[in-house]
C-alpha cells in the first residue's frame, strides 16, 4: 500500500495537471485539432474536404460537415471487412468499441487506438484522485465494484469488437491497477456467466466486509440489479460462508479456482451476522449495514441512470452517491470535480486534451427543444453559462465533427474550462404525430408524480414508457415498478392515488402536449404498474441480445415491441388520466 507521502504527491501531481489543462482550454483545444489534422488530413475520408491540401483548423471548420454515425458507417464497415484503417485515420486501430445500443438501436462500431485508450485512462486516474481526496480513509481499504464482461466479436478484418469495459478489464492497466484494490478476484470478473460472476463477487465482498470502503459499478442500473440479486440469494451466500463450501452450480473453472483461495474455512459467526442483517423486515440502509466502513457509492447516476437515485439512497442509508465521469464509446469528455454534489446537481468539467469539442446551440430560450437554431457551432472555450448545447466531437480515432447526441447545459466554469450538466439523449423521445416529449421532460414529470407515493411508503424503483399508436388518437403509456419501502411486497394500489399520478405527469408536460390533449389529438395518459422483478426481465432480454450487464442503460422511451411485451407480461394494474383535462 502506498505511503501517505506517496498518496499526497500523486494527488498534487494530478491537481497540477488539472490546473494546467483547465487554465489553457483554447490553446490546448487548438493543439488537439492541429494534431488530428496533421495525422489524418491525408486519409480518404478527410482529404476530399481539402482539395488544395491546406488542412488548417479554420478550413476544417469551414469544409468538414457535421455528421452522424450513418455518415461515417460506410468507412467503418470497410475497415471491419478488411480494408486498411488508413482510409479513415492514420493511427492503428487496436479494437472496435461497441456502443450500448439500448436507447439508440443497434450497437455501433467505434474505432479505438492505443492513444485514445491512454487518454481515457488519464481521465479515469484524475477522476479517481479527485474522488478519493474528498473521503478520508478511502485509500486504506478495498473496493467492492461489481464488474462484468461480454464475449468479444471478431470482424472480418480480424479486429475484435467489444464493449469498453470488456476490453478494459482484460488489460494490464486494469490488472495491475484498479483490480489490486478490488475484493473481486480477476477471474470472477472475467467469467462470462453473469449469474456465477455476480454470486462469486458478492460472496468475496461479504467475506471481506470489514475491509470494504467503496461500493460501486459502472452504472446505477448494475447496482439496482445487484441489490435484487442479493435479495434472492443472501440465504445461499450465507450457507456458503457458514459451511465453507461453494455452491455446486458454480462450475466456471476461473470462479471455482478463485473462490478456493478465499472461501477456505467455515465461518458461522460471519454468516450469522449477515443473516441477522438480511432477515430484517426493512432493507433500508442494507448496503451500509453489510459493509459498515463504506465511504461512498461509486457509479454513473446522471442521464437515464437518474431514475435509480431514490433506490440507491434508500438502500445506501445516506451514503454519498458519487457520479465520477462523463464518457461514451466515442470519447471521454469530463470529470466530476465536486464528488459530494447531490445527484441532480452533478456537473462534469470538460478536459480539453481528450478530443476536439464543438457545441451546437439548442433552443434560443434556454430550453432544450426539438428543433435546432441556425447558430454556428461554438468552441469549448466560448460556450455561454445557462445555455443548452449538443456536443460534437473530433477524435484522433477517426471521428470528425461527430454528433454524439447528448444535450448538455452549461452550469459553470472551473478556471477556463466549462462545466456541463447532462440533460438528455437527443434521440430519446416519446413521439405521437402531433407531439414529441423529451427524456428530460418525462423524467421531471415522473419525479413530481412519485412524490405523492413517498408518504405512503411506496417506492418507484424504475420506469419506462412508449407511445401507443395502435389506437386513434394515440397515447403515452408509462410502466412503473413499485414496491413498499419495508419489503418487496406489491403495494396496495389505490385507484384515486394512481390516477392522480397520471394527472400530475400530464400537467407537467409542455404547452404543445396540453393543447393537443385538450383538443382530442392525444388520448388520456395510461399508467401500467408491473410486479417486482419485471424490469430485471427486460434487462435480461437486452443482455441476451448482446448488451453488456456492465454497460446496460435502461431506455426511458421504448421503441422495441418485444421490450413492451415483456413489461406488459408483468402488469398487475393499469390506470388512466381523466378523459378530459385542461
Amino acid at each position: 500500500m502506498a505511503s501517505e507521502k506517496e498518496i499526497r504527491e500523486t494527488y498534487e501531481n494530478g491537481m497540477n495537471i488539472l490546473e494546467d489543462l483547465t487554465n489553457n482550454v483554447q490553446e490546448i483545444q487548438e493543439q488537439v485539432l492541429e494534431e488530428i489534422l496533421k495525422s489524418n488530413a491525408g486519409t480518404e475520408y478527410l482529404s476530399r474536404f481539402f482539395p488544395n491540401g491546406e488542412a488548417d483548423n479554420q478550413s476544417f471548420k469551414t469544409n468538414v460537415p457535421i455528421i452522424t454515425y450513418e455518415d461515417i458507417k460506410p468507412y467503418i464497415d470497410r475497415i471491419a471487412n478488411g480494408e486498411a484503417s488508413s482510409i479513415l485515420l492514420a493511427y492503428r486501430i487496436i479494437q472496435f468499441l461497441l456502443s450500448t445500443g439500448t436507447s439508440g438501436g443497434q450497437p455501433k462500431l467505434i474505432p479505438m487506438t492505443a492513444e485514445s485508450f491512454e487518454k481515457r485512462m488519464s481521465d479515469l486516474l484524475l477522476s479517481d484522485l479527485v474522488t478519493r481526496k474528498c473521503f478520508s480513509g478511502s485509500d486504506e481499504g478495498k473496493s467492492l465494484y461489481l464488474y462484468f464482461i461480454k464475449p468479444e466479436m471478431e470482424t472480418s478484418s480480424g479486429l475484435k469488437a467489444s464493449f469498453f469495459t470488456t476490453f478494459y478489464f482484460k488489460t494490464e492497466s486494469f490488472k495491475n491497477g484498479l483490480a489490486k484494490f478490488c475484493t473481486s478476484p480477476i477471474d470472477t470478473i472475467l467469467c462470462l456467466d453473469n449469474k456465477q460472476s455476480m454470486f462469486c463477487q458478492l460472496l468475496t465482498g461479504l467475506l471481506q466486509r470489514d475491509e470494504v470502503v467503496r461500493f460501486g459499478s459502472t452504472f446505477a442500473s448494475v447496482l439496482a440489479r445487484t441489490i435484487k440479486f442479493l435479495e434472492d440469494y443472501w440465504r445461499e451466500l450465507c450457507s456458503n460462508i457458514r459451511t465453507g463450501y461453494l455452491s455446486d452450480w458454480i462450475i466456471d473453472p476461473g470462479c471455482k479456482n478463485a473462490m478456493s483461495l478465499i472461501l477456505t474455512r467455515p465461518n458461522p459467526e460471519l454468516a450469522d451476522s449477515i443473516q441477522q442483517i438480511c432477515e430484517d423486515k426493512s432493507w433500508e440502509g442494507i448496503i451500509v449495514k453489510l459493509w459498515p466502513k463504506i465511504k461512498y457509492i461509486h457509479c454513473i447516476i446522471t442521464g437515464s441512470m437518474s431514475q435509480y437515485v431514490s433506490l440507491l439512497e434508500f438502500y445506501g442509508g445516506g451514503i454519498p452517491l458519487v457520479s465520477p465521469i462523463y464518457n461514451s464509446s466515442e470519447s471521454s469528455f469530463g470529470i466530476n470535480l465536486k464528488p459530494l454534489s447531490k445527484p441532480f446537481d452533478v456537473s462534469y468539467t470538460f478536459l480539453p486534451n481528450t478530443a476536439y469539442f464543438e457545441f451546437l446551440p439548442v433552443g434560443k430560450d434556454g430550453k432544450a427543444q426539438e428543433t435546432w437554431t441556425d447558430d454556428e457551432p461554438v468552441d469549448l472555450a466560448n460556450v455561454k453559462l445557462g445555455r443548452y448545447y449538443e456536443v460534437v466531437v473530433t477524435t484522433l480515432a477517426g471521428l470528425y465533427r461527430y454528433r454524439v447526441g447528448d444535450v448538455l447545459k452549461v452550469t459553470g466554469f472551473y478556471n477556463k474550462s466549462p462545466q456541463f450538466q447532462f440533460v438528455e439523449r437527443r434521440n430519446v423521445v416519446l413521439s405521437i404525430d402531433v407531439d414529441k416529449t423529451t427524456e428530460e421532460d418525462l423524467s421531471k414529470a415522473i419525479m413530481k408524480a412519485k412524490l405523492i407515493l413517498e408518504p405512503l411508503g411506496i417506492m418507484l424503483t424504475t420506469y419506462s414508457s412508449y407511445a401507443d399508436t395502435s389506437l386513434t388518437p394515440g397515447r403515452y403509456v408509462l410502466f412503473w415498478e413499485l414496491k413498499m419501502k419495508g419489503s418487496n411486497d406489491l403495494p396496495k394500489l389505490d385507484a384515486k392515488i394512481m390516477e392522480q399520478c397520471c394527472c400530475i405527469v400530464e400537467e407537467s408536460f409542455d404547452f404543445t402536449y396540453k393543447s393537443h390533449r385538450k383538443g382530442g389529438a392525444i388520448s388520456a395518459l395510461e399508467l401500467r404498474v408491473v410486479k417486482h422483478g419485471t424490469f430485471d426481465e427486460l434487462m435480461d432480454f437486452y443482455v441476451s441480445k448482446g448488451v453488456s450487464v456492465a454497460q446496460y442503460k435502461p431506455s426511458s422511451c421504448l421503441k422495441s415491441e418485444e421490450a413492451v411485451k415483456i413489461l406488459n407480461s408483468g402488469m398487475v394494474g393499469k390506470f388512466f388520466s381523466p378523459k378530459t383535462m385542461f
